[in-house]
């Protein structure tokens, strides 16, 4: 791991859930005890904290804002399972929030149809904020104010959709208009301030170590998400439900508990109840400026990923298609220039020689009796033995030269910058080396090999780099015929020669 490496980098796409199966076939027992263990007392612990809510009255208090009066539920369990959700998966926060849940609607005495489904609130909640992260994969460290502006905003979203239970709770114990709007205000508020909060600390605490035990067990997971586009698009839906849902029932409630003030008549009543429905409307207004934000940044993280996932794909294009490029230019068993590509780069030195008049030379060589060395050893010997000279030519050649395999057992060296003389004796330093050094074959032994080789210069007057090939064509020829393992240089007096026989080595 790289020492400089964020503990957030490690894992910078949020994985699938924890797999109880994976955790209790491969997980150590160590894991298995910790993992397991915490999260049976985080169960309990929900449950005991959510009965502390309803039974000392820890909902719908009544907090004076400068005039304006808001309405806060302290709720414990909502950021221990906010904390298993984002950590482990959604299942392993939905059941704690479930089962507090339903606990404490059947101590409250509400029937247990209703408590099964008015417990499903909290779990409701859980999945937009596990939706969120899935969708776009932000960091969850919250180390830095990019992770923040996502996280807020999806916790107050998360919190607008479980406060469904609120209306679930005022309706099945009958409430009358005055005690909803406080229920229902106290819940989403509640669970949103305690989220980010307490959430946020937790998540900052513990996500670094976290984060290290993820990366280095990926098999206990399930895999990551696919479909992030389609998640995405359902996240902005979900968020244009939750305002248009929290709008609604803000100023639904607000408006009845109006209503019902104006129709008793009371002075005081009604001066309550404006007074709530100014509170009400400028928290819609600031959450409605909190949605813009997060819909902004959710905007701006989506358009950055797809930015970088095109660019990551264009480079990886660009990558592969330059892979082709350089295979479709080399030869394979080699690793030389093959005959395209030798051609080529033996055309723009030609191009050199005739308009910067600067010497270049033409060097070609074949291995001689190479016939007799695949009929003795074998194919594998003779490809060794192309190995082998290869290497020579790439170790006897300058970074300006142009080594190249012509065809079988045949190569060309172009030689930038040098005139006949000095081929000459590059090429009696090459034969010299190719002479001494026998090449290991499979099986064991060794085999010695020479080569002849002829030399040409190019000339300004040619019309083609062919004429250059067939003067150095002509004078390997004559290398063949005078024995081998020697180098011939081009003559005009040789230039007419007869060519070689083909295929003769």
């Amino acid at each position: 791991m790289n020492p400089l490496q964020r503990p957030d980098e490690l894992v910078p796409e949020t994985p699938g859930s924890l797999s109880f199966r994976a955790l209790w076939h491969d997980g150590t027992p160590a894991e298995r005890t910790l993992v397991l263990g915490g999260w049976a007392l985080t169960v309990l612990a929900c449950i005991l904290l959510g009965l502390a809510t309803v039974r000392r009255g820890w909902s719908g208090i009544a907090l004076d804002l400068g005039g304006a009066t808001a309405f806060l539920t302290f709720y414990p369990p909502i950021p221990l399972c906010l904390w298993w959700t984002l950590s482990l998966g959604w299942r392993w926060g939905a059941l704690p929030a479930w089962l507090a849940t339903f606990v404490l609607a059947l101590d409250a005495g509400m029937a247990p149809a209703w408590a099964s489904v008015f417990a499903c609130a909290n779990p409701l909640g859980l999945a937009v904020l596990a939706l969120g992260y899935r969708a776009v994969g932000a960091a969850r460290g919250l180390r830095s104010l990019r992770a923040w502006l996502f996280f807020v905003p999806l916790c107050f979203v998360a919190a607008v959709f479980s406060s469904a239970g609120a209306l679930l709770w005022t309706f099945a114990r009958e409430l009358p208009a005055h005690r909803q709007l406080p229920i229902w205000q106290g819940w989403w508020l509640g669970a949103f301030l305690q989220s980010v909060v307490f959430g946020g600390l937790l998540m900052t605490l513990t996500w670094p170590k976290l984060s290290r035990w993820i990366a280095a067990r990926p098999a206990l997971f399930s895999p990551p998400p696919s479909g992030r586009r389609a998640m995405g698009l359902g996240l902005l839906f979900v968020i244009v439900l939750a305002v248009q849902g929290y709008g609604l029932v803000s100023l639904g409630l607000g408006s009845l508990q109006l209503r019902e003030a104006l129709h008793s008549g009371q002075w005081s009543r009604l001066e309550e109840a404006a007074r709530v429905m100014v509170s009400t409307a400028w928290v819609f207004f600031w959450v409605f400026a909190l949605i813009v934000l997060f819909v902004a940044q959710f905007g701006y993280q989506a358009l950055s990923r797809w930015l970088r996932s095109t660019e990551a794909l264009v480079n990886q294009l660009a990558r592969v298609n330059a892979e082709l490029e350089q295979r479709s230019r080399t030869d394979s068993l080699t690793g030389l220039a093959n005959r395209m590509a030798t051609e080529e780069g033996l055309r723009a030195m030609l191009r050199t020689v005739r308009r910067y008049r600067t010497p270049a030379a033409l060097l070609m060589l074949d291995i001689d009796h190479f016939k007799q060395v695949n009929d003795r050893h074998g194919h594998a010997a003779g490809d060794a033995v192309i190995r082998a000279l290869a290497d020579a030519l790439k170790a006897s050649s300058r970074d300006v030269d142009l080594p190249g395999r012509f065809g079988g057992e045949e190569f060309v060296v172009g030689l930038a910058h040098t005139e006949l003389d000095g081929a000459r004796r590059f090429a009696e330093r090459l034969r010299e080396r190719i002479a001494a050094a026998p090449v290991s074959i499979p099986g064991g032994a060794s085999v010695s090999y020479t080569v002849s080789i002829g030399v040409s210069v190019m000339r300004e007057d040619d019309a083609g780099i062919e004429d250059s090939l067939r003067r150095a064509d002509a004078a390997m020829y004559r290398a063949k015929q005078g024995g081998r393992d020697r180098v011939e240089i081009d003559a005009p007096a040789h230039d007419a020669a007869v060519p070689r026989t083909p295929g003769k080595t």
